[in-house]
């Protein structure tokens, strides 16, 4: 799941570059990460992200001010998923799926945040998992490069 960010890259930033805090690929992925776990709106995407601890930010590959990883607001995250051509984000997810599927198996993707399951800092546990259709087990991902 750690290379899931990575296949936003392959997304055109429609945005100018002054005034961009965040890099693109965080958006669609923390939106991506938010959906799995059944989250759904702009404002519920923006407070999944937030409740994100460190190492999930990092992971996402959230910038860091002064010491701490900083998640895109609810602002940013419209901003960027409305300006982005609708076709891209799942020409990503096709991208990574056949990176890390088997050959023509299909991958199935859940998420869930947990409840009553708080970190030390106040923050809920979010898991994500990948499971393969034909399979039906979780198996190592290919030794290539998951997404260009």
């Amino acid at each position: 799941m750690r290379s899931l960010p990575q296949c936003f890259t392959i997304i055109a930033d429609p945005r100018g570059a002054q005034g961009r805090r965040h890099r693109l690929p965080v958006v669609p992925g923390i939106a991506a990460g938010a959906i799995l776990c059944g989250i759904r709106g702009y404002k519920a995407i923006a407070n999944w992200a937030d409740a994100l601890g460190q190492k999930a930010r990092e992971r996402f590959g959230c910038r860091r001010e002064n010491g701490h990883y900083v998640v895109p607001s609810e602002l940013v995250i419209r901003d960027c998923l409305v300006r982005i051509d609708p076709g891209a984000p799942e020409q990503a997810l096709n991208t990574w799926n056949q990176a890390w599927g088997r050959p023509g198996e299909a991958l199935a993707i859940d998420g869930k945040t947990m409840k009553n399951a708080i970190d030390e800092a106040g923050h809920r546990t979010h898991i994500m998992s990948v499971v393969g259709h034909d399979s039906k087990s979780c198996h190592p991902p290919k030794k290539s490069a998951p997404c260009p």
